[in-house]
């Protein structure tokens, strides 16, 4: 029976790098309380970089084109992610990895042809709608 106070001796690396990773922590969190600087400029409680001031207001209104550009990129992101890990393993999925990511990249063609169709794709341009508006007023 292994009892908590009898350590096994392969564990003890792992111990000894935890407190020296305490240990850096404490020691450079410490120095740079007395080291640092005192003194207290305007802009030190600024949230913007450079310690800059702000005028004026950061609220501004953004266009849903930039959200739809956005979802668009993760998306296609992701689709990026799951052929790479299929790439990694192509060997070992054999044949029927190989139809399955065809089919998988088939139905993302098929998706970004009806987006491209659905005007998704253009930047300001008009844009038709899913809902066919004669039927729906």
């Amino acid at each position: 029976m292994n009892y908590p106070e009898q350590l096994n001796p392969e564990v003890w690396p792992l111990v000894v790098y935890c407190l020296a990773v305490l240990a850096l922590i404490v020691l450079m969190l410490s120095l740079s309380y007395f080291l640092g600087q005192k003194r207290r400029d305007p802009a030190t409680d600024e949230p913007f970089e450079s310690g800059i001031i702000s005028q004026g207001s950061a609220r501004l209104r953004i266009s849903v084109a930039y959200y739809l550009v956005a979802i668009l990129f993760i998306v296609f992101d992701l689709e990026a992610v799951y052929l790479f890990s299929w790439s990694v393993a192509f060997y070992e999925t054999g044949l029927l990895g190989f139809i399955e990511a065809t089919i998988f990249i088939v139905i993302l063609l098929v998706g970004l042809i009806y987006l491209w169709r659905l005007g998704a794709l253009e930047w300001g341009g008009e844009q038709k709608s899913l809902i066919n508006r004669k039927n729906h007023q």
